[in-house]
């Protein structure tokens, strides 16, 4: 069970890690020097730059960043660089007991969604689904305000304003959840996660209605929703007949309350969420709130 969220302060040190895709490395710098005015020090491994194909270096380089970064007292919080791919490809590589025995907080989004489901439930700990650092370089200030927030704070509640209903109700539970397409793949892996008892969060970019339906289908085929209290969806940029989307998501999750509408993911505006944290979603009011610890 997540205990603590252990939140950044001014001063502290952010360490980047690439455990997806390589990245420009201008919009990396423009990153960095977003967090430095934010007050944070930054630490950048040298390993992050190196490539194999479309990945940012050999998976068990990848893992290593991630695992010295944990390793490293002065380190107290990690920060992906960018998606892409091949974050699940490291989560073998990872120590879990040294993770487990030196927590920090983790934040990143989009394929990201692999190494934080993972930090959550292999763990336990609290991360947070906010952009990665090439990201955060060209973020709008609602992005760049969210995002400070949420890792210098116990979050606290986000009214949805342009929230739309699909299942009044209220939900309470863990928020799990993030990207769509990289939750399918882990679907039959070691790092498949558990969303029973949880609020689902779900978000994705350019994949047309019918593989949301297709995505949705094998989670439900494979287990993986039952047992869930609710649902909030982020955005769904550039995906294809949007106006399906309503209709699959009622079909999918047949009547617990249901919520779409809320900014965050691949759209202008990514709202930072702590994840892994208890959670009451209310779908009539639009409103997501987070308990105390």
């Amino acid at each position: 069970m997540i205990k603590r969220f252990y939140p950044l302060k001014k001063g502290d040190t952010i360490g980047v890690a690439a455990p997806s895709a390589c990245f420009d490395v201008k919009r990396l710098n423009q990153g960095i020097d977003c967090l430095k005015d934010l007050g944070f020090q930054v630490h950048v491994p040298r390993a992050i730059f190196e490539k194999k194909r479309y990945l940012a270096g050999q998976d068990i380089s990848r893992a290593a960043v991630v695992n010295e970064l944990f390793a490293d007292p002065d380190i107290k919080g990690i920060i992906a660089a960018r998606g892409g791919f091949g974050a699940m490809r490291i989560l073998d590589y990872l120590d879990w007991e040294l993770i487990r025995n030196n927590p920090k907080l983790v934040v990143g989004f989009s394929d990201a969604t692999a190494l934080l489901a993972a930090m959550i439930q292999q763990a336990q700990l609290a991360v947070v689904h906010g952009p990665n650092l090439v990201s955060l370089a060209k973020g709008e200030p609602g992005t760049i305000s969210s995002f400070y927030r949420a890792v210098t704070a116990l979050p606290t509640k986000i009214h949805i304003s342009q929230g739309v209903c699909l299942v009044p109700g209220t939900a309470r539970g863990k928020l799990v959840g993030g990207n769509m397409a990289t939750i399918t793949h882990l679907v039959g892996t070691p790092f498949q996660p558990d969303f029973k008892g949880g609020v689902l969060f779900l978000e994705d970019v350019g994949e047309p209605a019918y593989k949301i339906d297709r995505m949705l289908s094998q989670m439900k085929m494979a287990g993986l929703l039952e047992g869930i209290e609710g649902v909030i969806t982020g955005s769904f940029d550039n995906c294809e007949n949007q106006e399906y989307i309503p209709g699959i998501l009622s079909e999918i999750f047949e009547g617990i309350p249901l919520l779409m509408g809320l900014t965050s993911g691949h759209g202008n505006i990514n709202l930072s969420l702590a994840m892994g944290l208890e959670v009451v979603l209310d779908t009539s009011s639009s409103l997501l709130k987070w308990q105390a610890l």
